[in-house]
């Protein structure tokens, strides 16, 4: 069954934790227009983020065992701080991109006074300010111990389902959006966007296959309640992806369900697979072909070339070409918004408008330039070193999560060719609290070892 963490695990940053994940699931389904729920949720991690910074600043073995990871998180949050420095008329207006609103200030009679590198200081600020929850969530979970860290594991699958029986009775009732901005009539869950709940769904397989992956090899009470627990989770999750309908939802579950099925076979010990492990895998084909023969229809009417042409890419150029414009130093984080407005072709306009390129690397490209692109590399660099030691770690709980953390982070970099999920902040802090896993802390030790000392002391 599911593991409890004893009573001394439960420490103030423990417990802010839990709060924050909890919060980041219920106020951060939505990207935009939500300003209020986003400052509950960046207040709810202002403490736990204070805390951790005052206390890791002194600790000297953090910052060597965390180098790269801890550089680009510090990275990440000096590129927006950068942006909004004010600087000298003689500096800002020299930079790429500024001839328009330098011209603008001349046509004004107003003269250049000091100004941002971002040409949109406020959202920049926010975009600093939004970056506060996943840092606080990335510090956080490196300090937890593992039991604590298990537990995160289980309320994530937990509010995954509550998500998904959210989102029935939104089908079944046409009401229960929790937000203004949504697809409404579609199956959205705790989310605003169905395709960022397609990416939740995803994110949710390869850590229930982490977690429950021993019962498939274990044959008493309590492994056959949590195998049946399993499998009805992994059936739920298919099912909800076809009904959701996300294209990247439905061509990323293929390889999700298989890195899943491999992580619950070395969670169970390697070796052969045992019968429950066939069966599982058996039960996920039935119910992946059962949920083809009702979604197959509508999925292939939206990948249909007859349909109306795919905007995003379609403006994909149009945000290469204005990125160039802007470089080296981008036109500022969150400006994406007026920047395309002020170049987007008058052929394209419509009622509707571009507000993210669906593609966060083009867009990161776009507002943060060279520094946005180097941070980036260096974040795949650090992704794959992690990735390459934790599938050649032994077999432990720890690594494990470890895997799991692994592919749900590539699951959503994947997602994010086409996508913004990292834009909404309930993926954000999930893929920060992946990240923390991925990169293992002072208290990721080897539990299948500990386990055997602490049945040695009882013994």
């Amino acid at each position: 069954m599911l593991d409890t963490p004893r009573r001394d695990q439960w420490t103030p940053v423990a417990i802010a934790t839990v709060a924050l994940l909890i919060a980041a699931i219920l106020l951060g389904g939505a990207s935009r227009l939500h300003a209020l729920r986003l400052a509950m949720l960046e207040i709810t991690a202002l403490p736990l983020l204070v805390i951790l910074v005052g206390k890791l600043l002194v600790d000297t073995e953090f910052w060597r065992q965390h180098r790269l990871s801890a550089s680009i998180l510090l990275g990440a949050a000096a590129i927006p701080l950068l942006q909004i420095l004010p600087l000298p008329a003689a500096i800002w207006t020299a930079l790429p991109g500024r001839s328009e609103v330098t011209l603008s200030l001349e046509l004004a009679s107003i003269t250049p006074g000091w100004a941002s590198i971002s040409l949109t200081p406020e959202q920049t600020w926010r975009a600093f300010l939004a970056f506060l929850p996943p840092a606080a969530m990335f510090l956080a979970a490196l300090t937890i111990g593992p039991e604590i860290r298990r537990f995160l594991i289980q309320l994530l699958l937990a509010f995954v389902v509550a998500s998904v029986v959210v989102g029935i009775l939104q089908l079944a009732t046409g009401r229960l959006y929790l937000w203004p901005t949504t697809d409404p009539g579609n199956m959205v869950g705790f989310m605003a966007n169905r395709n960022h709940f397609a990416t939740l769904l995803l994110v949710s397989l390869p850590f229930a296959a982490a977690i429950f992956g021993r019962a498939f090899t274990r044959r008493n009470d309590a492994s056959q309640i949590t195998l049946w627990l399993s499998l009805a989770f992994i059936g739920l999750v298919v099912v909800s992806l076809g009904v959701i309908r996300s294209r990247t939802g439905i061509l990323l579950a293929g390889p999700a369900l298989l890195a899943s099925f491999v992580i619950a076979w070395i969670a169970g010990g390697g070796g052969r697979p045992r019968t429950p492990l066939l069966i599982a895998g058996g039960a996920v084909v039935v119910v992946v072909l059962a949920v083809g023969s009702f979604a197959i229809g509508p999925i292939m009417e939206r990948f249909d070339p007859n349909a109306s042409p795919e905007v995003r890419l379609e403006n994909w150029p149009t945000v290469l070409n204005a990125a160039a414009s802007y470089l080296p130093l981008g036109s500022g984080m969150g400006s994406f918004d007026p920047v395309f407005r002020s170049v987007e072709p008058l052929e394209t306009l419509d009622a509707t408008y571009f507000n993210q390129a669906h593609n966060d690397y083009l867009e990161i490209w776009l507002e943060a330039g060279w520094l946005g692109a180097g941070l980036i590399i260096a974040f795949f660099v650090w992704y794959g070193r992690r990735s390459l030691s934790a599938w050649r770690s032994g077999h432990s709980r720890a690594s494990d999560i470890r895997r799991a953390a692994s592919i749900a982070i590539l699951l959503i970099l994947l997602h994010s060719f086409v996508d913004y999920p990292l834009r909404t902040e309930t993926i954000a802090v999930l893929f920060a609290m992946c990240a923390a896993f991925l990169e293992g802390g002072p208290q990721a030790i080897d539990e299948s070892s500990e386990g055997r000392r602490s049945r040695r002391r009882r013994t």
